[in-house]
């Protein structure tokens, strides 16, 4: 990849990656639930799922991936079924003190598991990884390097910015240390899960 293909990409991923999605939705209602270390984890699974999109494309297994279409539909609605049932998990919890740490109810696993089946789940990461990658990398002749620099801006640019949709939600979470306060955030948190739950399977 040229330096100048590299820019482009870098643009184009930033530029998709700071539109508020499902996401960047799971990961603030993470970090307002439980903390900015939980959300973190979440924005590691959705990396992930980026990673597995990127190997589809590079080494042409998308044809794989449209065979298995049904399978791809399947995980949008199970990714969205655990988000809402994450959701109404945080409307039942019931705040009696004002640990402002975070709720601990969810293992990083979950939370890793959230933002993979989003990532996996999401119409706009298979449309760009499918339909925009190719635009800037030459497949055919794409090297490990070449592999290695698209992860390396999947990193630094969701990292980034989901890192940073993460950080700004646990500062504002840490206005709110009543127990009241903090069931009200819970609810919140709760709120946005179901919301970005029902966002996948109406996209599904």
């Amino acid at each position: 990849m040229t330096f100048s293909s590299i820019m482009a990409l870098f643009s184009a991923m930033l530029a998709l990656a700071v539109i508020p999605d499902a996401s960047a939705f799971a990961v603030v209602a993470r970090s307002i639930a439980s903390g900015f270390t939980h959300a973190l984890v979440t924005v590691l699974g959705i990396i992930v799922g980026d990673f597995i999109f990127i190997l589809f494309a590079i080494f042409g297994l998308w044809s794989i991936a449209e065979a298995m279409g049904s399978l791809f539909v399947l995980v949008k609605y199970l990714g969205g079924a655990y988000l809402i049932w994450l959701g109404i998990g945080f409307w039942r919890v019931t705040s009696k003190n004002v640990d402002i740490e975070g709720v601990k109810e969810l293992s990083w696993k979950s939370n890793f598991l959230c933002g993979l089946l989003i990532t996996l789940g999401d119409p706009k990461a298979i449309l760009f990884y499918v339909s925009f990658l190719p635009a800037f990398l030459d497949f055919s002749s794409a090297s490990l390097l070449d592999t290695g620099i698209i992860m390396a801006l999947v990193i630094l640019v969701l990292g980034g910015v989901k890192g940073g949709y993460a950080f700004m939600a646990d500062k504002a979470r840490l206005f709110f240390q009543s127990a009241q306060a903090k069931s009200r955030m819970n609810r919140i948190a709760g709120g946005v899960m179901i919301c970005t739950g029902i966002f996948l399977w109406a996209k599904a």
